[in-house]
């Protein structure tokens, strides 16, 4: 059962921990953001799914964000507590070093078990769902970007298209301008304009190539700084786009599910699997990390603790992706590195703790020199 200092600590770090969390979320949501913008321009993926795959790219980055965000609302909150002589009138009163233990340990495995629900199914089966959104949507909309109204970019085209009308699937247009510049094999640069009456958008059976068949209009090569050019006019002309872009930064094991993973020999299939395993215990030491370095005195500077945290943060993530990459490149064959770094940072922890809570000896009074 839990005491009443106990609720205490626990409300004012759950509190901290959950602002951190949205402040962090909405970061990551700004970077992912940007990303899927440049991602739509590009033509990977139509703007109709922008929003649904920019929700779930960024619930797959939980895994690493929930970790950071419980380590740096537990600093900030015990920080504030130093600061403000909270913490000095409750071990004055009896608190003894052990008292934040019971609520931090019941915060960290709440968080751990968030982390794990989120690192081994949520965040993978989020990939997963926006894989498919992104795959049915360039069946369906085959043009990305194209908007009835306004000019275009072709992307990887080097032209521009322009419809008056789009049907709702964005696969039946109305009138119809295209513009395109290109380069003949005489290396004379020339400029290619189609018009037509109306047109169809469709794909080849394997989803790759993307084409738009027009139909009832007329077809301009116009040489620049020449005066020859020609026309012609058709009743169907087929117009190849741009291939549907894939995203290059794309990890095939990062979309599989644990299971699949835990039974892969690929090596890259179990680095991901050991930083999916590794991501609750991070937060866990995480969490342990926090109790002894949030400890200030009101004097110090009120962000110097958290600067000191993060650089520590830093150089504890990096020797996990550094242990992950060994595992990618078929160096190390399991995770146990992972797990040692685990070990040293919660020693570090309990070391930290211990020394700031080690009561101290009493030295006894100085004699008299005669």
């Amino acid at each position: 059962m839990l005491s009443i200092l106990d609720r205490y600590f626990l409300s004012e770090l759950a509190q901290t921990v959950a602002a951190t969390t949205i402040v962090l979320v909405a970061i990551i949501t700004g970077t992912t953001f940007a990303k899927v913008l440049q991602q739509v321009a590009g033509g990977s993926f139509p703007a109709s799914v922008m929003f649904p795959v920019l929700g779930l790219r960024t619930l797959d980055g939980l895994t690493n964000l929930l970790p950071l965000a419980g380590f740096l609302g537990v600093m900030m909150a015990l920080g504030r507590m130093y600061r403000e002589s909270e913490m000095h009138v409750l071990a004055s009163s009896g608190m003894g070093p052990g008292g934040l233990l019971k609520p931090v340990a019941i915060l960290a495995g709440i968080i751990v078990l968030i982390t794990g629900v989120v690192s081994l199914w949520l965040g993978p089966w989020a990939v997963r769902t926006a894989d498919a959104l992104v795959a049915e949507a360039n069946r369906s909309v085959i043009a990305a970007g194209l908007d009835a109204g306004r000019f275009t970019e072709l992307p990887g085209k080097g032209g521009i298209i322009f419809v008056d009308r789009l049907s709702r699937d964005g696969s039946v247009l109305g009138k119809t301008f295209v513009a395109t510049e290109s380069t003949d094999s005489e290396g004379v640069r020339q400029l290619k304009v189609v018009t037509a009456a109306g047109g169809q958008l469709y794909q080849e059976s394997n989803g790759e190539g993307r084409f738009m068949a027009l139909r009832d209009g007329w077809q301009y090569k116009i040489p620049l700084g020449r005066d020859d050019w020609w026309r012609m006019q058709y009743a169907r002309n087929d117009v190849a786009l741009s291939d549907v872009k894939a995203d290059e930064e794309e990890d095939p094991a990062h979309s599989q599910g644990t299971w699949a993973l835990a039974t892969s020999p690929s090596p890259d299939a179990r680095a991901e699997f050991a930083w999916r395993i590794h991501a609750p215990p991070m937060a866990f030491v995480l969490l342990m990390l926090a109790l002894p370095l949030s400890r200030q005195s009101p004097r110090e500077p009120r962000y110097g603790r958290i600067l000191l945290a993060l650089l520590g943060f830093y150089f504890y993530y990096l020797l996990l992706a550094l242990g992950r990459a060994q595992i990618g490149k078929g160096h190390w064959a399991n995770s146990l590195p992972l797990l040692l770094v685990h070990l040293l940072a919660l020693a570090l922890a309990g070391w930290l703790f211990w020394k700031q809570h080690a009561p101290r000896k009493l030295r006894g009074p100085r004699k008299a020199v005669s």
